[in-house]
């Protein structure tokens, strides 16, 4: 993993100044640090990753949608039983990808 990207997903972060970056930067560096960090990053990647599958962008590509549900599914299982957020995103992520099938 390049560590320049770290340091710089780092920066975004901090300088974003909100508790959860939302959007395609927040994808971009919640991706990013949960690689280095997953029980830190995981959760709100996988909050991050619910909440843009419903955004104008994706809402018409429903491929595209359920792979960000399956990402966020699968995010939020590989967090520790003992991670405070995780039965609420992971709870979260399997309503969503419920909602989504047919």
């Amino acid at each position: 993993m390049d560590q320049d990207m770290v340091v710089l997903a780092r920066v975004r972060l901090l300088s974003a100044n909100r508790r959860v970056v939302r959007g395609v930067e927040g994808l971009w560096i919640y991706r990013l640090l949960t690689q280095v960090e997953p029980e830190v990053y995981g959760s709100k990647l996988a909050y991050v990753l619910v909440e843009e599958s419903g955004s104008p962008l994706v809402r018409g590509l429903p491929e595209r949608r359920l792979a960000l549900l399956d990402e966020a599914v699968e995010v939020a299982q590989a967090l520790s039983p003992a991670n405070p957020y995780r039965e609420m995103v992971l709870a979260r992520a399997l309503t969503a990808r419920a909602r989504t099938l047919p």
